[in-house]
């Protein structure tokens, strides 16, 4: 039994005519018989009595009208709350602060653009580790991965850039005209750094340990804004993405130090999980993405 036999069965039932129920449907006659007999065989039960040119329902037909207006009202229901949810769509985004505040707001102004109505939930991504996780078990849809390259054979990735990671200061009259930067000296510095577990202090402090590295002082913020504020403020020298310092570095308020520090290259990769199903907008979403990116 399916839906077009059911609303063969309700015309029918209705026309008390076989041919005009063939013409309301655009059906041969024949296939109108052929449905209605499909229907009393599965059901067992005989559904329109014959008699000469004229039918009409029987009991076990009137009762079966009843429950295939339901049915049918319920597939409408069903269909009209499917469209809803297309109509509703969550697009669940995973990302560093720094991709949130510097990159992604161009990309997600051009996307809804095109998918208005598409919702858009965020959720901070600081590692590799954590965005496997989240698109393996469907928490989130798609996510910018900055870390050094690890293998993730579950997940499709696609290379965005490689990020360009840099030591800023205040600019002061001891330090004016001169990046060179010992790293013997961070034991005389306070670090101000992103929280912990992001990928790039990850490896600062990996690095800054093999080389017997120890800061003074190393003071953690929720924000990247907030520690730009203090290291304009002269409280310490921080290690940040250069996308995110480029206006201050442009306008004199930060100066870049070169610790002639060698580090794991950091990239920026857009990943989803292999067997992701790809909607049409979460499609949109990356080709927009890799556009996008080839242009910072």
């Amino acid at each position: 039994m399916d839906i077009k036999q059911l609303q063969t069965f309700l015309t029918a039932s209705e026309t008390l005519s076989f041919t005009q129920t063939a013409q309301l449907l655009d059906y041969a006659q024949s296939t109108i018989t052929a449905q209605i007999k499909s229907l009393e065989e599965e059901l067992g039960v005989v559904l329109f009595e014959r008699l000469g040119k004229r039918i009409t329902l029987t009991e076990e037909g009137k009762r079966l009208q009843q429950y295939a207006l339901k049915m049918l009202d319920l597939d409408m229901e069903m269909k009209k709350a499917m469209l809803n949810e297309q109509e509703q769509a969550v697009l669940k985004i995973g990302a560093q602060e720094s991709q949130c505040v510097y990159r992604l707001p161009s990309i997600l102004q051009q996307f809804q653009k095109s998918h208005p109505k598409v919702k858009i939930i965020f959720k901070p991504v600081h590692t590799t580790e954590i965005a496997k996780d989240l698109l393996q078990s469907g928490n989130l849809d798609v996510a910018f991965i900055t870390d050094i390259y690890r293998e993730t054979p579950m997940l499709q990735r696609e290379r965005l850039l490689q990020e360009q990671l840099i030591f800023v200061s205040a600019p002061t009259d001891d330090n004016e005209g001169e990046n060179v930067f010992s790293l013997q000296e961070l034991s005389k510095e306070t670090m101000l750094l992103t929280e912990s577990g992001c990928s790039y202090r990850n490896q600062l402090e990996i690095e800054l340990q093999q080389e017997g590295v120890h800061p003074l002082q190393m003071i953690e913020f929720a924000s990247i804004e907030a520690i730009k504020q203090c290291v304009m403020a002269g409280l310490g020298i921080s290690f940040l993405p250069k996308m995110v310092v480029e206006k201050e570095l442009e306008n004199g308020s930060l100066k870049e130090l070169d610790p002639s520090l060698s580090l794991v290259p950091i990239f920026t990769d857009i990943a989803w999980h292999k067997g992701k199903h790809i909607q049409a907008f979460l499609s949109d979403f990356i080709k927009i993405s890799q556009e996008r990116y080839k242009t910072f």
